[in-house]
């Protein structure tokens, strides 16, 4: 017997550890692991679990019908998961395990610990890259070093992949009688570890479902990607991301339905496509940062020196910023739409991420920590990436001075207030020649309904600069 452990890589197509698996004629089982108290100490948010979960039962049903068993195991936390396997494998009688290599450090020691834990009764364990296109370790510097800057990085991915290539693994063929499914939502322990698993209609799950979007996207959007990415109020991104972070697209399918739509692959900024093309290159990039720099797993910055910056815990502020009450609208629309919807357009992540940091000086890591309780596409490598990129602690060419003006970024990328203005509640009949700075207005209509801003900018902006040149000195 054959066994198949998903992990975030809940999709059939384009899942080598799925195809290996299945090669053969050996009997095939499934497997998925439920670790909810893991779960709560990676700040794992409800909707990204519910989502998930949906994308399981999917996953059950669709596995269920190819003649596969989906098996359910519930293992509070990856200390236990070896033992749990062990016992599994000796139940079912698995002489081999299949699964998609993880990344980040707690998942890489449960992994170690498993493959040892199953050696010893005889069960081998297979480990595939099911989540980058090329896999980490490929891209590096003449040195064999990882680069520490994007661009360069980029560079030499695209001249890897067009030296490698990639394969697109197919789907598995029926292997045997359908079997029946239980849903998720009949089977009462799963309802009792993880609360209610009604999926959010806003984010319908399904391969196909990532596909049609996907599709949708190229045709009407990736040729102006680079024009309209920015504006919040424009349907102007794939919005594919919840469907990368649960695997239920792979980014190998990504490129090669963009190749496929433009009949070529971009290369350089002037070819339509290369834009969103560079956005799964940093997805790329931070996620080979993460396996091959650990210590970005345990709350430390990828500049060791900056960890000596002097950063404000100040929980009355970040309360504000997180309910957003901070008086800057852009901001306070972001964090409104995150807390209503689970998701953030990526302009808006910056410019929230620069505020916390960069006007309040409060530590990117409750940010990170913030972001992850509550995004549906809640991913360690992209998260914490983004984050220290907006910090300035993280893998970047631009120096440290680089604050985002909340301010002028709204006037620039929501110009007439459409996004402000529907989360924004109390902004809705503000005209927009003063949505952005709406606090004159306000007075002038004596209402006290929105507040004040919290911070100068123009002041924090010079804090935040002296905060990192203090390290120089």
């Amino acid at each position: 017997m054959k066994l198949v452990w998903f992990r975030n890589d809940l999709r059939l197509a384009d899942n080598p550890a799925l195809r290996h698996a299945c090669a053969g004629d050996e009997p095939v089982a499934a497997l998925f692991i439920i670790s909810p108290t893991q779960w709560q100490q990676h700040k794992m948010a409800p909707i990204r679990q519910r989502f998930m979960f949906a994308q399981v039962n999917e996953l059950g049903r669709e596995l269920a019908a190819l003649g596969i068993p989906l098996h359910l195991l519930r293992v509070e936390t990856f200390a236990e998961v070896p033992a749990a396997l062990a016992d599994l494998c000796r139940e079912l009688g698995v002489t081999q395990l299949y699964a998609n290599q993880a990344i980040e450090i707690d998942e890489l020691r449960r992994d170690h610990t498993v493959t040892a834990a199953l050696a010893e009764q005889a069960v081998s364990c297979h480990w595939f890259n099911g989540c980058c296109v090329l896999p980490p370790g490929r891209v590096l510097t003449g040195s064999g070093e990882m680069f520490k800057v994007f661009t360069p990085f980029s560079r030499a991915w695209l001249k890897a992949l067009d030296e490698d290539g990639f394969v697109i693994h197919r789907a598995p063929t029926p292997r045997g009688e359908p079997l029946p499914w239980q849903p998720l939502a009949e089977r009462a322990w799963v309802d009792e570890a993880l609360g209610e698993l009604t999926p959010d209609p806003r984010w319908p799950v399904g391969e196909a479902e990532a596909l049609r979007r996907l599709n949708i996207f190229l045709e009407r959007a990736v040729v102006d990607y680079g024009e309209q990415r920015d504006f919040p109020a424009i349907a102007g991104t794939s919005v594919l991301s919840p469907y990368l972070a649960a695997g239920i697209i792979s980014p190998r399918q990504c490129v090669a339905a963009l190749q496929q739509r433009l009949g070529y692959r971009p290369q350089s900024k002037a070819q339509p496509g290369f834009v969103w093309l560079n956005e799964l290159i940093w997805r790329e990039f931070y996620r080979h940062l993460l396996l091959l720099i650990p210590t970005l797993s345990m709350n430390r910055p990828f500049k060791p020196e900056t960890a000596a910056l002097p950063w404000s815990w100040d929980p009355d502020a970040f309360a504000a910023w997180c309910e957003g009450r901070t008086g800057y609208p852009i901001v306070d629309a972001a964090m409104r739409c995150l807390n209503t919807t689970g998701w953030m357009h990526n302009r808006l992540r910056m410019i929230v991420a620069s505020f916390l940091t960069k006007d309040l000086h409060i530590h990117w890591r409750l940010g990170e920590d913030y972001f992850m309780s509550r995004l549906i596409d809640g991913d360690l490598a992209a998260n914490n990436g983004g984050w220290q990129w907006a910090a300035g602690t993280g893998a970047d060419a631009a120096p440290y001075f680089r604050v985002f003006n909340p301010t002028t970024q709204g006037q620039r990328f929501d110009p007439q207030g459409e996004f402000i203005r529907t989360w924004v509640t109390e902004l809705a009949d503000i005209p927009a020649a003063y949505v952005h700075q709406p606090h004159d207005w306000l007075r002038l209509k004596r209402r006290q309904d929105y507040p004040a801003p919290m911070v100068d900018h123009a002041i924090a902006r010079v804090r935040a600069i002296e905060m990192f040149r203090s390290l120089e000195k």
